[in-house]
């Protein structure tokens, strides 16, 4: 079983002197990513973060992914080439990298790759403590934990793990009607908008570009709803359709304005509200990081709904794995 209490203390072991932390990965797995990249740069006094898709923080080389550094590379598959990539230039730029993976039988199983690698499971009866996401918080919590005095939220991210797994069952449950409803609704839809905010920005990514571009091959754009109001409003018509994800939390006000405002002048509007789900039993001090979780499976839920009403299976692929787009890798 995982312990992030062993890894913190081996990486500590080695090196007390880790300023950095890099994130590499690609699609759905990028954004399992962004969270906690957002996590850092929200609560730590000490580090630094940069996340980015494998093959742009390759090409960057930032001076600062050295031997201070804890690089985290994500593949599910555990086979993709720009994950595979990074993992290679982390290692080689002295990093201390951590290979996540789905499928230990893969290329990222390669001790050359990694300082250690995850395997998890995956799954629906799989606990949210346990996927990839739950993972990174674990090991960042216990690092900030053990190395800044005046981290203060240890406890409440804990606490929290011990609530979400209750919380999403519960929102799937309350959302599952208005999903079946929207997808019938709007399953000829040429083009839907996705906003949302804090870290929960990049499951308003995911849920355009992999659970509707990727998976139901729907044209689409997600916008942070703090930037809905510097420029994407002048698209606002009564023939637009917005889905609005708002958080419980400190950028739920920027959800609340977002949404008010398409309301005022019409536009269609359907709403997932992380409030009505229970997200008042994770302690506000942190309830912000729980958010992403939400979405990502409020995203899967309205997906598989589009899918059973437009007779579009998510696994239908016409470019993915289907035609060569590899491209020539420089790094050896």
């Amino acid at each position: 079983m995982f312990d992030e209490k062993k890894l913190v203390s081996e990486i500590l072991g080695r090196n007390k002197n880790i300023t950095d932390v890099f994130f590499a990965a690609c699609g759905g797995s990028l954004n399992d990513l962004f969270p906690v990249h957002y996590f850092i740069e929200s609560e730590s006094k000490k580090l630094h973060s940069m996340c980015k898709p494998a093959r742009e923080l390759v090409l960057i080389d930032s001076p600062r992914w050295n031997e201070n550094s804890i690089t985290f590379v994500l593949s599910h598959s555990g086979n993709t080439p720009e994950a595979i990539e990074a993992a290679k230039v982390a290692k080689k730029n002295g990093s201390f990298v951590i290979a996540i993976t789905n499928d230990k039988n893969s290329k990222i199983d390669d001790s050359s790759l990694y300082d250690d690698l995850i395997v998890y499971d995956w799954g629906t009866s799989v606990s949210h403590k346990d996927v990839p996401m739950g993972i990174e918080f674990r090991i960042v919590n216990e690092f900030l934990h053990q190395t800044e005095e005046d981290y203060a939220k240890y406890d409440d991210m804990l606490d929290g793990f011990d609530q979400i797994d209750s919380i999403i069952e519960n929102a799937k449950n309350i959302q599952k009607d208005s999903a079946a409803k929207f997808a019938q609704k709007y399953r000829k839809q040429p083009f839907l908008y996705i906003l949302g905010s804090g870290a929960s920005t990049s499951q308003a990514y995911g849920f355009a570009i992999c659970s509707l571009m990727e998976m139901q091959w729907m044209d689409c754009a997600y916008i942070n709803s703090a930037e809905f109001f510097h420029g994407p409003f002048e698209v606002l018509q009564d023939d637009k359709v917005f889905i609005q994800c708002i958080n419980a939390g400190k950028t739920r006000v920027l959800d609340e304005r977002s949404r008010d405002f398409i309301e005022k002048y019409h536009g269609q509007l359907e709403v997932i509200d992380a409030n009505k789900f229970g997200m008042d039993k994770i302690k506000d001090t942190v309830v912000d990081y729980f958010n992403p979780f939400v979405f990502y499976e409020m995203g899967v839920l309205y997906r598989d709904e589009l899918s059973e009403k437009r007779g579009h299976q998510t696994d239908f692929r016409q470019y993915m794995g289907k035609v060569d787009y590899s491209y020539k890798s420089d790094v050896e």
